[in-house]
Formats: C-alpha cells, structure tokens, sequence
C-alpha cells in the first residue's frame, strides 16, 4: 500500500473520477481527495463505500450524500449550503467521469453560476479504452451517449448521425443492445465497420469487432451483462460515374417519385441530394 497522508484542500467542489471496473485504476490524486475532503457526496454511496474500503480511507465523521439525476432538489441546496459555508465536497458518479453520461451538471452549474471554486480529479472513462480497442480510427471521434429507448426515436437519430466524418461512440443498455445493433445495420449500413466493448477492465472483458452486419447475428438471441461501449467507423463513400449514375436513376424512377428516388440515391452514394435531384430532373424531362 502506498503511504500517503491527509492534505490540506482548498475549499469547492471536485469533480473526482472513479474506475469504471479495475478499483485500481484510481489516481493517487482521487485518493487524496477522498481522504482529506470534508463531504463526500456519490452517486450511489454503497459503491463508494467499497471503493474507499479497498484503498482503506477512513470516512470518519464526514458527511457522505447520495446525489444523482433523480435527486429532490433539497439535496441539491444542502450540497451547496456546504459549499457556500467553505467545504471541500469530493462528488463521485458510481463509475468513470462525472457529468459524461453520469450525473452532477446541474450541481457543477450551481456552482458555476454562484461563483464558487470549482475543480476537477480527471480519471478513468469508458470511451477512450473502448476507441483505443476498436481498431477503428481514432484521430476523430463523436460521443453519442446513450440513443433514445424507442425504436422510431433510434433509428432517426442513427439518421442524423448516418454521414458523420468521424468514429461513434454510443453507450447502450446490454439489454437493448442486440436492437440497437439491428437498427444500425438497418440504418447506416451493414457493412460499417464496427466493435462493441463489454466489461471493460473487469475480469470478464469483452471486444467484438466486425461488421455491423457480424456483429448484428452474433448479439441475436443473445444474453449480455455490464454497460457496451458500441463504436461505429465512418461511412465509406461509393464512387459512381455519371454513366452508372443516371443508370441507378432510372431504374429507381419506375417505382418511385423524382424526390424519393433522388434521396434514396444521394444517400446510398453519399451525393449531394440537390444535385443528383437536378440530374433525375433531366433525365425525367427527356423521357
């Protein structure tokens, strides 16, 4: 064990990361704070509790407040009156960094807005081990967060996010992973590279990457357990000359409207949509 001791901290609040598996991927700075801060405030206590007996710090006598999305706003304005009264508060999620898809923004905006000193322990977050896993390019990337629950909601958002330039980063329920997959392949295409990572750092640690559609059969049927990271590779652009172009146009104009086929086709090859609207126009107007 590393001999350390209790130091002196400014007052404010610290924004303190916690592992997200491996209990020893805790900096010694989060240590520190845990140690020497007057409140402690977690998301989930319990798992505080935990993680403070494996590196033995001692609670003491200090306050240790449960505060998370769902909690009244009484507890918000006791953490703050701690604040206010010259505290160092050490606020923790259950697992990784506050705020990234974890709760504390409204209380870190309290404090912003009061003028109160305000700080950070960086640490452990799942996206950067599970881009560094991937094998998908890394030198930029879009955290998603979490997709909406429903099915419609989903897929239009996977829409939005069809012909983005960079790598997704999308956290998902294993619950709902298999149908989050099923709708990405539907959506963005099944041949997208992608992977999805499980248990990070934990004992039982999981990579699988592959295609959207590998990846899509492979969860099928299947029972997952721990928070996926899933990560999704750019949309590759298919060249198409003008020839093959006006080809795929007319094709798509025996059964659909000029609109619906020039959407259709604009997104397949990653065109302009006015564009290959315009040439399904001439080539309409020949006919």
């Amino acid at each position: 064990m590393v001999n350390r001791k209790k130091v002196d901290l400014e007052p404010g609040l610290y924004l303190v990361a916690t592992p997200i598996g491996n209990a020893r991927d805790i900096t010694l700075r989060a240590i520190d704070i845990l140690e020497s801060a007057n409140v402690l405030v977690s998301e989930d206590t319990r798992s505080l509790r935990r993680l403070m007996d494996i590196h033995a710090v001692a609670l003491r006598k200090r306050p240790l407040i449960t505060y998370h999305d769902h909690s009244k706003e009484t507890t918000r304005y006791r953490i703050m009156t701690l604040l206010r009264e010259g505290n160092s508060i050490a606020y923790m999620s259950e697992a990784g960094t506050p705020l990234i898809a974890d709760p504390g923004y409204q209380l870190m905006q309290s404090a912003i807005r009061e003028g109160l000193p305000l700080t950070t322990a960086p640490g452990c977050s799942a996206i950067l081990p599970a881009l560094m896993l991937s094998g998908l390019p890394t030198d930029r990337f879009l955290f998603e967060g979490f997709l909406p629950k429903t099915k419609s909601a989903r897929c239009n958002r996977l829409e939005e996010l069809r012909d983005v330039v960079a790598t997704l980063v999308i956290y998902e329920s294993p619950k709902r992973l298999a149908a989050m997959l099923r709708d990405a392949c539907t959506t963005l295409g099944e041949n997208r590279p992608a992977a999805f990572c499980r248990e990070l750092t934990k004992k039982f640690e999981e990579v699988q990457r592959g295609t959207l559609k590998y990846l899509c059969a492979l969860t099928q049927g299947a029972t997952h357990k721990g928070e996926c990271v899933v990560l999704i590779g750019k949309a590759i652009e298919e060249k198409i000359n003008e020839t093959d172009l006006g080809g795929e146009i007319e094709k798509a104009l025996v059964t659909m409207s000029l609109r619906d086929a020039s959407e259709m086709i604009a997104k397949a090859y990653g065109l302009p949509k006015r564009e290959v609207y315009k040439k399904a126009l001439r080539l309409a107007k020949k006919e």
